[in-house]
């Protein structure tokens, strides 16, 4: 009777150690998708640090806001909003007759300000208007008795 070897053969002589068994492959896949997230992560960090500059640099810019009402009406209600040094700051006045005009400098500024008219009992037409630095100006008009305009997205 021949001996089983430790190996498993059943010779009748020593086979010797199993063949080698082939080098294992690497993957290459885990190696594309590490690049591939570092990738992504980098642009994003990119992106986020160009708005953040853009931000940084809007809020210290100094800019001119021209605020103005023309028109026919009389007793015309007006309150204008605009950012200064990081807060909304809301002001309200009222024109006896037009036009009326408003030019205010601020630091900090950021978009969102208001200019908003409300024309009295008496009715007539008035148009109010708001100009950013040398930019076209936002316009809006209204006519008739207790009629509004709002000029805003500055």
């Amino acid at each position: 009777m021949s001996e089983q070897s430790p190996y498993g053969a059943s010779s009748g002589g020593w086979a010797g150690p199993p063949p080698a068994a082939p080098p294992k492959k690497r993957r290459k896949w885990p190696w594309i998708l590490l690049v591939l997230a570092l990738l992504v992560i980098g642009g994003c960090v990119a992106v986020a640090a160009s708005v953040f500059k853009g931000v940084s640099d809007e809020s210290e810019r100094t800019v001119r806001i021209r605020y103005e009402v023309t028109g026919t009406a009389e007793n015309v209600s007006i309150s204008y909003s605009t950012w200064r040094n990081g807060d909304m700051s809301t002001s309200q006045e009222t024109a006896q007759s037009l036009p009326w005009t408003k030019e205010v400098t601020t630091k900090g500024f950021m978009k969102g300000g208001s200019l908003n008219i409300t024309l009295g009992e008496s009715g007539g037409k008035a148009a109010c208007s708001v100009t950013v630095d040398d930019d076209a100006p936002r316009t809006a008009t209204a006519s008739g008795a207790f009629a509004s305009a709002s000029c805003n997205g500055f």
